[in-house]
């Protein structure tokens, strides 16, 4: 049995660091333009640009988050779907090389994702995607190769919701734990539409965007969003916010979480990955070690450590897996021991 299987998107990237990405902020005219903050990116058309060295990785959050769980100790499998070419090949060797058992599903009728991402000197960065065969899973896929594991960890990009709900049935049948990291296309939906999946969702994992276009609720208005996720949800939700740094909801209690210092900020691909899959790392082990059935304050402190920590370290490499952190790292690393967090009863 594994202890936990991750259902998502594979892709190949390459990021393009150039010191001539311009970042441009006049929200009056770009807004006209459909840039809703004001904020792009430019570069000269016709322009021949310098760049630094390219960085070739491979990323989407199923094998991102796998990643996390094997370096973390666990028995992990990742279910996903690919081409026939380098891009899958690549994604298959790291696989390997991360010790994940592959259950992805590789097509010769469709093409790897593959990503573009565009890395300003400063500010954030852009993705050009081309989603290819990963969000090409269909339901009989999941049927295909699901096994037994203790957890699934579902981050599904554009996958069909029809394939997600399908997943989340047959794993809980056989009685796994379900870890949701839902993307813009889910949230979309809204909390009444999403009631029979949520109830079937032990931890909900979003960033602040998310969690505003679930509820339905002002993005300023983050009490109100808390407050309607705690009394519409029964299980653990996380909430990520960027460089403010989290909330976490439980039955009982709210957790207001800071983020550990970084270095450098040279990539923010990832983070929220890399948030989520230590946050439910610390979960499964606690379940192994202290043989938890709900889980403790000191679990979901620990929880929050072993997160922060580990964005933190991503998002100071380029690429969604060069600062993934062991589990010896986590624990020995004094940078990391203590973070932070107001406890509030609820």
């Amino acid at each position: 049995m594994y202890d936990i299987i991750t259902i998502g998107t594979a892709t190949r990237d390459v990021f393009i660091k150039s010191a001539l990405f311009t970042n441009v902020h006049d929200p009056k005219h770009l807004k006209k333009l459909g840039f809703l903050d004001g904020d792009a990116t430019c570069f000269m058309p016709g322009a021949k640009l310098e760049i630094e060295k390219p960085v070739f990785a491979t990323g989407g959050g199923a094998t991102n988050t796998a990643t996390t769980f094997a370096r973390m100790g666990l028995h992990v499998g990742i279910i996903g779907k690919i081409g026939i070419d380098d891009g899958g090949d690549r994604i298959l060797a790291e696989c390997r090389t991360e010790g994940i058992k592959s259950l992805i599903i590789s097509d010769k009728a469709l093409s790897t994702a593959y990503s573009v991402i565009l890395v300003p000197v400063a500010g954030e960065r852009t993705i050009l995607a081309h989603r290819g065969a990963s969000d090409k899973l269909k339901p009989a896929d999941i049927t295909r190769v699901a096994t037994k594991s203790k957890w699934v960890y579902i981050v599904p990009g554009n996958i069909p919701f029809p394939t997600i709900m399908h997943a989340v049935n047959i794993f809980t049948k056989n009685g796994s734990m379900v870890a949701f990291n839902p993307s813009k296309h889910v949230v979309e939906k809204g909390l009444l539409a999403l009631a029979p999946l949520l109830k079937k969702i032990d931890v909900l994992l979003m960033n602040r965007e998310e969690a505003s276009i679930l509820t339905g609720i002002q993005y300023d208005s983050i009490e109100r969003i808390l407050s309607t996720l705690h009394t519409s949800y029964a299980g653990i939700a996380v909430v990520t916010d960027g460089p403010a740094g989290a909330y976490v909801i439980t039955p009982n209690h709210r957790y207001d979480c800071t983020v550990f210092p970084k270095k450098v900020v040279a990539d923010a691909t990832g983070a929220g990955d890399a948030y989520g899959s230590a946050f439910v790392s610390t979960l499964i082990h606690a379940q192994k070690v202290k043989k938890e059935t709900t889980f403790s304050e000191e679990t979901i402190r620990e929880a929050i450590r072993a997160a922060s920590a580990n964005s933190a370290s991503v998002v100071e490499h380029i690429g969604a897996k060069h600062g993934i952190l062991t589990k010896s790292q986590l624990e020995k690393n004094p940078r990391w021991k203590k973070l932070k967090i107001k406890i509030t009863t609820l």
